[in-house]
């Protein structure tokens, strides 16, 4: 059986909609957070093991970059949480409309703006 229909391979071209959107950088999120909890454990173990090392977090905490890390770690577990509930929601069926999945998503991610810019004003 030949199948004539189109294809389309240039993923540039393929327009998401925003609950997919939405559910990818979940995915993307929790990716972040394993490897973010990998980072906070060395930093963890770091402080723990003597005074001098809690002195070295300490300092490097002070470094923009290493904050920035931080922010980008806390931020990716906003989104993650956020996220989860606006998934818990939909497994509650609370939102499974076509709208309901954009307006979810809608939320999802001005909250999490609110969260990040919190959290970054909290951290500098």
């Amino acid at each position: 059986m030949k199948d004539s229909r189109p294809v389309n391979l240039d993923i540039t071209t393929i327009k998401f909609p925003l609950a997919a959107i939405a559910s990818i950088l979940h995915r993307i999120s929790g990716i972040g957070l394993f490897f973010g909890v990998g980072i906070l454990l060395y930093f963890l173990q770091l402080s723990l093991a003597s005074e001098a090392g809690f002195n070295q977090v300490l300092e490097l905490f002070e470094n923009s970059l290493i904050k920035l890390l931080i922010w980008l770690i806390m931020a990716a577990v906003f989104y993650h949480l956020i996220a989860g509930i606006k998934h818990l929601l939909l497994d509650a069926g609370i939102g499974e409309s076509k709208q309901g999945a954009k307006t979810g998503a809608t939320v999802t991610l001005v909250l999490f703006l609110i969260a990040a810019a919190f959290g970054g004003i909290w951290l500098w």
